[in-house]
C-alpha cells in the first residue's frame, strides 16, 4: 500500500539468497515507515502545544502507526500475489511471496501478529479515552487489509488514495492529539490535510510507476483511470497542496509563522518531482523514497517551528 519508499537496491535480486531476517526487512519494508510516523509527529506536537502533551499515549500511538504500516505492507504483498498482480515483470521492489522467499501463509501469518500487537496497544488506548479509539482501530485494521484483500479490495477499484489519506493523514493526526488532549481542535483538523496529501503522494508515485503492470492486471487504479499526465498532476496538486494549507493556516493566525520552518522540506519535492515529470519505470522508485522522506522531514520542521514559537 502506502508508502513503498524502497529502493530497487534492496530487492533480492541483487544478491544470492537472503536470510531470513533480511526476507522480513524486505516484507516489512522499513523504509516506508518514516512516512507513516510523520502524522503521529504533527499530532503530537498540535498536543504539546495545546498543554495535553502525554508521552505513553503519543508512544502508543507511533507504534500502531507504524505497525498499521507493516501489517498494510504484508498484506498488500501477499493478497497482490494471489491476484497476480505481481509478476517478475515488477518494476517496483521484490515482493517476498511473489519472488518465493515466503509462503503465503507465513506471511499472512506476520500480519496476523502485527495486527494483533497493534489492537493490544489499541485497547490500552481505549482505556485511556474510551470505546471509540477500538472502533476506530479495528476499521484501521479491516481498512489497511481491504487495500488489496477481500471481496472488493480498495486499490483494485480506484479508492487507494481516499483510504491513505483518511487514515494514514486525517486519522492518524486527529487521533494522536485526541489521545493526548482529549478533545480535537480545528487545528488538528486542519494539519491532517496536508500530512495525508503528501503521504497520499506516494502512493500516486507507486501507481504511476505501476500503470501498464496494473492495467493489464486490472488493477483500476486512480493512475490507470486517468493516465500518465494526470497522475503528474495529481502528484503536483498533493505535494503544491500540503504547504499551501499550511500557509494559509499561518496567515489565519491558526499558526505561529514559526511553523513555516516546514519549507525547508522544500528541496525534497522540489527533487522528487523532476523525477515524476521526467522519468518513468524504476527511476520512479527514487521518487518514492523521496517523498518519503519530505513527509518526514514536513512533520518534524513543523513540529521544530512549534518548538521555536
Amino acid at each position: 500500500m502506502t508508502p513503498n519508499a524502497t529502493s530497487t537496491a534492496d530487492s533480492p535480486r541483487n544478491s544470492a539468497k537472503p536470510g531470513p531476517v533480511r526476507v522480513w526487512l524486505l516484507a516489512i519494508r522499513p523504509k516506508t515507515l518514516p512516512a507513516a510516523a510523520s502524522a503521529v509527529v504533527v499530532g503530537t506536537a498540535l498536543a504539546w502545544r495545546a498543554g495535553g502533551f502525554s508521552l505513553g499515549p503519543a508512544l502508543a500511538a507511533l507504534a500502531i502507526a507504524l505497525l498499521l504500516q507493516i501489517g498494510s505492507n504484508l498484506a498488500n504483498d501477499v493478497y497482490d500475489d494471489e491476484r497476480g498482480a505481481d509478476t517478475v515483470d515488477r518494476l517496483g521492489p521484490t515482493r517476498v511471496t511473489q519472488a518465493g522467499l515466503l509462503t503465503r501463509a507465513q506471511v499472512k501469518n506476520g500480519m496476523k501478529v502485527v495486527f494483533s500487537v497493534a489492537l493490544v496497544l489499541g485497547l490500552y488506548l481505549t482505556w485511556v479515552r474510551g470505546w471509540l479509539v477500538l472502533v476506530i482501530g479495528l476499521a484501521a485494521i479491516v481498512s489497511a487489509i481491504a487495500y488489496t484483500g477481500g471481496p472488493y479490495p480498495l486499490g483494485y477499484h480506484g479508492l487507494g488514495e481516499v483510504f491513505v489519506f483518511l487514515f494514514f493523514g486525517v486519522t492518524a493526526v486527529v487521533g494522536t492529539y485526541w489521545v493526548q488532549v482529549g478533545e480535537v481542535a480545528p487545528i488538528a483538523w486542519a494539519m491532517s490535510v496536508p500530512v495525508g496529501l503528501l503521504i497520499t503522494a506516494i502512493i500516486v508515485v507507486n501507481n504511476l510507476r505501476d500503470i501498464e503492470q496494473d492495467r493489464v492486471a486490472g488493477k483500476r487504479t486512480v493512475s490507470v483511470r486517468i493516465g500518465v499526465r494526470a497522475t503528474r498532476i495529481e502528484y503536483t496538486a498533493c505535494v503544491v497542496g500540503a504547504y499551501t494549507v499550511l500557509a494559509v493556516a499561518v496567515l489565519m493566525r491558526a499558526l505561529p509563522p514559526h511553523t513555516l520552518l516546514a519549507l525547508l522540506s522544500v528541496p525534497l519535492a522540489w527533487v522528487a518531482g523532476r523525477v515524476v515529470w521526467n522519468q518513468g519505470g524504476t527511476p520512479l522508485n527514487r521518487a518514492l523514497a523521496t517523498t518519503g522522506q519530505l513527509a518526514l522531514a514536513f512533520g518534524v520542521l513543523f513540529a521544530a517551528g512549534l518548538a521555536m514559537a
